[in-house]
């Protein structure tokens, strides 16, 4: 079983107005940006970050591309050492 906590988050009601969001549209858009910032930083799998942001993980994957942050954390030197075990 998937058990959830709400934490709540005080805006001022003018933040919805200068931003032209509902407050399902503001949560949904603060649950995908701390999903890929905690992906940046390598604190969660894409798998997971994928599952706070609310979406599936090629949907995450896609938001993730749009956005110019890499699918992959592997470094150069990690796929020029699996290159070179292939061989």
């Amino acid at each position: 079983m998937n058990k959830q906590r709400i934490i709540p988050i005080d805006f001022p009601s003018d933040i919805f107005l200068a931003l032209n969001e509902n407050e399902v549209e503001l949560k949904k858009d603060i649950k995908i940006s701390y999903a890929m910032r905690l992906y940046q930083l390598e604190k969660l799998t894409i798998g997971k970050a994928a599952q706070l942001a609310g979406l599936s993980r090629f949907e995450f994957e896609k938001i993730l591309s749009e956005n110019r942050i890499s699918v992959s954390n592997l470094e150069i030197d990690d796929v020029k050492e699996d290159l070179k075990n292939l061989k």
